[in-house]
């Protein structure tokens, strides 16, 4: 399956989705002012590839499928859409594919920790959280 691929802005989070790498990444700051046009070409694509994995899956519990959020910030908007991801990857991990979702936050960033928190007690899914530590300057 082909790649997802959406460039960072001021506004919007990269994102990059490779099965062939199994680097499934969203990063940055999420505050678009279309969401929806931001976000329902992720979701379009991830029920392809949801399909695609349900009938053939190339993730073992050895080499699990890895998800990395690595957010500075998200808007309210935002998170339903994360929500609606990790729901897709619940359907998967539910039909016996492994997920691991990784939620990166600042260590000083307890609000996002909370956020990731909630949204993996919402969707039902186990997250594994990496505090970044700030270089000592």
């Amino acid at each position: 399956m082909k790649s997802f691929v959406h460039k960072a802005t001021d506004l919007t989070p990269e994102i990059i989705l490779s099965p062939e790498e199994n680097k499934f990444v969203i990063s940055g700051k999420s505050a678009p002012e279309d969401v929806r046009g931001l976000y329902y070409p992720v979701l379009e694509w991830l029920e392809e590839f949801v399909a695609g994995v349900r009938k053939s899956s190339p993730y073992t519990d050895s080499k699990p499928l890895r998800f990395m959020l690595d957010l500075e910030y998200f808007n309210s908007s935002s998170a339903k859409f994360l929500f609606d991801i990790f729901t897709q990857l619940k359907q998967l991990n539910s039909d016996g594919v492994p997920v691991d979702i990784e939620w990166y936050y600042d260590e000083e960033d307890t609000d996002l920790r909370e956020a990731g928190e909630d949204l993996a007690l919402l969707c039902e899914l186990p997250f594994k959280y990496c505090a970044k530590t700030r270089d000592a300057k």
